[in-house]
Formats: C-alpha cells, structure tokens, sequence
C-alpha cells in the first residue's frame, strides 16, 4: 500500500542540469547555515586536518551584543546556539535576543550590531530566547543579512551598513503576523531559525507553542517574500484549506481550527531546480489526535516546493495521523549519488523514528521502496483514530532504537537485569507507533516511546560528504515516557493532554538507562548503497557509575544533559569530522566548562583522533571558514549562567 504520492512539474527539463549547492561550502567562506543551499555542512578547507587539530588554539572570542542590553531589554538570553555565517572575511550572528551583529573574522572585533528589539514585541514561544542564524543573500552588487525573529519579524539588514533596507517591507522589516489569514495568539508563534533564500524569494517558517490547552492554535503556513520587496509572493497551506489537495485528509472540518503543522527547523534549497525542501512538524496536539481525525497532510512531511510560486511539487508523508511528535527535526540535505549505475540527484531526510528517507529531489520518487506496514492501531485513548499503517523504508537501516522489547533492556550484570525487568512492568512497550496511552490504564504508568520524542535526530540533522555520498548522523538512544490525563472542560476543550511528568523517560537500575546503550550515536551511512558504513558511541557515557566501574567497558555514549533535547552537530571537511561533547556529572548535568571538548574523528572509520579543551559550555553548530589565509573553526557557546560567547580557533602562526 503506497500513500506518499508526489506530483510532478509538467515541462520541466532535468536532463543535464548540474544542480548546486550539495557541493559544500565554497572559496573559504560560509554563506549559509549548513554551509550551502544544500545542508551538506561540508568544507573542503585542509589547513586544519587529523595530524594538527590538536595543536588548535582560541584565535579570538566575541562577547554576545545581548551583553550591552543587560538590565534594558525585558528578557535573558537563554543558550547561545547561533551558527555565523562568513562573508568574504566577515561573520554575522544572531543572538538571543534577535540581534545581528557583523564581526571581523579574523580579529574578532565587531564591525555593527543591528537590533530590531524583537523582545518589545512580547514573549517569544516556549520562553527561551535563543536564535539559530541567519541567512545572506547578493545580487553581486546589493548584500543583505535576514533575520526571522523571535518576535515575529522578517528583517533586510545591509551587510555593509548594519542599516535595516528602507524599500524591504515596513522601514526594514515585515510584521510576520498580519498575513497568515487567521487571528493568531501571538505568544505561540515566532521564530528561531534563518529563513532560506531560493532565486530571489525569502521563504519562512516558524515555531508554535507545542502545548496549548486548546485545539487551536496558530498554523504553520510557509510563506515566500520578494527579496528586495518584502512584498509576500505566496503562502503554502501546511494545513489544507478549503478545496486544497489534502483537506479531506482533515476529517470533521478539523482543518478550520487545527494548528502547528510547522516548519521549526531548518529548510534546504536548489537554487538550480529553484525548489525548496520542507520538513513540516506535528499537528495541535502533539500527542492526541481526538480532534482532528484523518492522516493530516502535510504534517510530519517533506514538500517540495516551487520556490518562485509556492506551488506544491511533490510531498511525502512519514507519519500518518502523528501522536508521538514525530517532527520531520532537521533540515533535509542534497546531495547527487550513483545507485546502481544510475545518477540520482538526492534528498535525504534523517528523522526522529531514526530512519532516511532518500528520494529523487526532482520527481519525489524514492530511490529505494518506502513500504506501508500494518502498525497498531487498537487506540486505548477515548476519541482517537488511529492510522493502520506507517511507511516504513527498506533501505537504508535504521540508525536508532526502535520500539522496546525486553531484549532491550540493560543486562550488563545479572542484578542490574533484573531490576529493569521489574521496572518495565510498569510500562507499556513494545514495537514503534505503539498507540498512546492514559496514565493508570490497566495498571500502567505509560507507553515507552523508541525513539522517544526529542529523536532519535534532531535539530543538529546529518551531514553529507559530497566528495563521496556518505551522510552522517547523531543520535540519541532516549525513549519517552508518554501517558495522557483526561482535561477539565472547563479549563481546555482538549479532551486528553500529555501528563504532567510525561516524556521524562523511565529511570532505570541504580539511575542508569533503562535501556542498552549506545545512549548517544555517530552513525555514517553510505547513500551510494544504501547501507550503513559504520556506527560508534559518542562518548564514554556512564562508564564511572559504582555499578560499572569494574567491568571494564568501552564507550556507551553520553546523554544529553538534563533539560538538554539537542545541541551541536557535525562539521565535516577534507579530513576530519569535528564535533563537540559536554561531560556530565553524577546527576546528569553539565559538567564544569573545563569539561567541554572540541573533537575530532576520522572520518571513513568513526575513529577518535582527539579533543581540543574548550573554556565554555558549547551549544551551536561548528563551522569553518578560511579569513587572510588561515583556517579557523568557529562555535557559539555560553548563555545563561555563562558569557554567551562566539569562539574561533585556529592553528598558531608557526604551524
């Protein structure tokens, strides 16, 4: 049974175009988030490599501009996760607070700051200010940094002047709440992330309150704005609307009311094909779909759009009727492979259910079959409906966990062992798209959820080598926890919400994972193939614990910190894939700064080659980029209780 259909643009002529931006970041610099249009997060740069990273050394930090605004703006900055971007020996980063700052590559030293005071505008979804990048975009003569803000703004900034663009939108900016063609609350929606930029059009997304008390709230409609203009050039219907492809797929007329269904992530370009590549998120709400019955197109989808019109070239749903908040997390990458004797220009989508989806970026088909299995569907929650088939790819493996049997479970000693089988018995497990569950039915606290709800990926994504077709992945080995409560009809007209508590997982014997590890991942998967080159722990995990201190383990891969769903990524280059990891403590937090390690591996193998000590609790993305013929690293760190702090490194003038 197929159900991802795609439709193709009648007339178009692929034969013999050389799509780009799949070939990594170019000339030394780094004009996008990923690198390029395409997300490789690829650098072909060697002047660092496997034989000197260790002799790296902090070129130069930069202080977050949300520093002069202490005690000014009504809001703190949360974590600083921004990538910079770097322009012909520039860097521009965005900041907690949604500012833009241009600074010297090469010094450090910051050439202007633009605040469009986004934290005026009211509190930002979710309450952590924090901002992921920008995007930049010339026509060889005009350059202009975007900024989608937390406080719903799409601003035009010169990259010369540090000036908002008076002839884009309203004196710079457009106000992204006055044409989503619905009455929002505008506390559940804004952004974090940059927008992407696809011949001429700015093409934004949005984050939306994941937990709202009602069935309503604000939809993730995309929408396309005139570079220069900022005039608004379309609007996508994430949610079909009336007479749309896909609004029968809202039962009830749950399309009028249903929100989210959001692009919260980062999104993928071809500027050659002029596509845009969308992975949309989970519907209102999250984890109970009693109110919008149906297979909810385009949630949980990639879509392919005709960046010029907004037109839907072709889509693919992964999840059907979503309840376990399945996002499409990450940006979808492109990259042109050989199967089988055949070129094949690519997407890959990597997923929180650890599964790659890979298909033809032009016609949608998959390269591999994508199968429709029978899943359970036997709903124990009141009002719900669930779907009796997921899709399922055959090729390439999993990268993850998938679903919890007892063969799972942490048996490194025979104590250890059977304390978690006494656990388990307090959950419901078994295969994935396991339906959900309400707190207390027949006996049981939850459902155990593998992958669990943060991934599985997640932001962070994959990263491709486009040299040789290898995509490489973190992820994380943390099922969920999930129980539904019944609501008060008069304080929500939702019937089920998640339980307070949920989501936290099942702790396990003497505190560890309940589960086998590895509980973190870098798995490297060969997309000329299909197959999984190589997979290894990331970390060494909790290999201290008094109850595994003497059994001599090797690596088991380290959690996130508390509280933490994501961080990081990975940089890849000619030689090297570079990373970073933060040491816990014996209460699953973040260690000391001193703790935090800027690493390399070797990347046909996984194999560890070294750390690099970083003073800072690091949380973006690394990047790379050449500035008066050296090569530095640089990554956002800090935040919170810590200078939020862009760090650049590079190797000393006599290596």
């Amino acid at each position: 049974m197929i159900r991802w259909g795609f439709t193709l643009v009648i007339g178009m002529v692929v034969s013999g175009v050389c799509a780009y931006g799949q070939h990594g970041a170019e000339g030394g610099d780094w004009r996008h988030y990923a690198g390029d249009q395409g997300s490789t997060k690829y650098s072909g740069l060697d002047q660092i490599n496997a034989e000197n990273f260790a002799d790296l050394k902090v070129a130069w930090r930069w202080e977050s501009a949300d520093k002069a605004l202490e005690g000014k703006a009504p809001a703190t900055p949360f974590f600083f996760r921004g990538t910079p971007l770097v322009v012909d020996g520039i860097a521009y980063i965005s900041t907690g607070l949604s500012q833009v700052a241009a600074v010297n590559a090469t010094t450090g030293e910051t050439i202007w700051v633009h605040d469009p005071k986004s934290y005026d505008r009211g509190p930002v979804t979710h309450g952590m200010y924090h901002h992921r990048g920008v995007e930049y975009w010339t026509d060889g003569e005009e350059e202009r940094i975007f900024i989608s803000t937390g406080g719903r703004q799409l601003v035009s900034i010169d990259a010369k002047t540090g000036e908002a663009d008076p002839n884009f939108g309203n004196d710079g900016w457009v106000d992204l709440l006055l044409d989503l063609g619905r009455e929002v609350n505008a506390r559940n929606i804004g952004d974090n992330k940059p927008p992407v930029i696809c011949r001429d059009t700015v093409i934004v997304g949005s984050i939306i309150m994941d937990f709202p008390t009602t069935k309503r709230n604000p939809p993730g409609f995309v929408r396309g704005y005139d570079v220069r203009t900022g005039k608004q050039k379309w609007i996508f219907h994430s949610i079909p609307q009336e007479g749309e492809f896909g609004n029968e797929t809202w039962e009830n007329d749950s399309w009028k009311y249903s929100g989210n269904t959001n692009v919260w992530t980062l999104m993928t370009c071809d500027e050659e094909l002029g596509y845009v590549y969308l992975p949309f998120g989970t519907p209102t709400s999250d984890y109970y779909g009693g109110h919008r019955h149906g297979d909810n197109l385009f949630a949980e989808s990639l879509v392919c759009l005709d960046a010029e019109t907004g037109e839907r070239v072709w889509h693919f749903q992964a999840v059907h009727h979503g309840i376990w908040d399945y996002d499409f997390p990450a940006a979808p990458n492109l990259v042109d492979i050989t199967v089988d004797g055949k070129d094949i220009k690519a997407v890959a989508q990597v997923s929180k259910q650890g599964f790659t989806y890979v298909f033809d970026r032009v016609t949608g088909d998959p390269v591999w079959p994508i199968e429709e299995r029978e899943v359970n569907s036997v709903a124990t929650v009141p009002g719900e409906k669930l779907s009796p088939t997921q899709p399922f790819p055959t090729k390439p493996p999993a990268f993850e966990l998938q679903g919890i049997t007892e063969d799972d479970l942490i048996d490194f000693t025979p104590e250890l062992r059977a304390e978690a089988l006494e656990i388990v018995q307090d959950f419901v497990i078994g295969p994935m798209f396991l339906p959900n569950h309400v707190a207390g039915h027949d006996g049981k606290k939850a459902m155990l959820q593998s992958p669990g709800v943060g991934g599985g990926a997640n932001w962070p994504g994959a990263s491709i080598d486009p040299e040789t077709g290898i995509l490489y992945v973190q992820s994380q080995t943390q099922p969920s926890a999930m129980a539904l409560q019944k609501m008060d009809p008069n304080r929500s007209d939702l019937d089920f919400m998640i339980s307070t508590g949920a989501m936290g997982g099942a702790v396990g014997p003497q505190g560890l994972p309940l589960w086998k590890p590895p509980y973190r991942r870098i798995t490297a998967i060969d997309l000329n193939k299909g197959e999984i080159a190589w997979q290894k722990p990331f970390g060494w995990g909790p290999v201290d614990h008094p109850a595994l201190k003497a059994l001599d383990l090797g690596p088991l891969g380290d959690p996130f910190p508390k509280g933490v769903i994501a961080e990081g990524g990975i940089l890849l280059t000619k030689s090297v894939l570079v990373s970073f990891l933060v040491d816990l403590d014996e209460n699953g937090d973040a260690a000391t700064p001193s703790n935090t390690r800027l690493q390399a591996y070797d990347k046909s193998t996984g194999e560890h080659i070294c750390d690099v000590a970083v003073n800072r609790h690091l949380h973006g993305s690394p990047m790379t980029y050449m500035a008066d013929g050296k090569q530095y690293i640089m990554i956002a760190g800090g935040g919170k209780t810590e200078p939020s702090e862009l760090i650049a490194f590079a190797l000393p003038d006599s290596k």
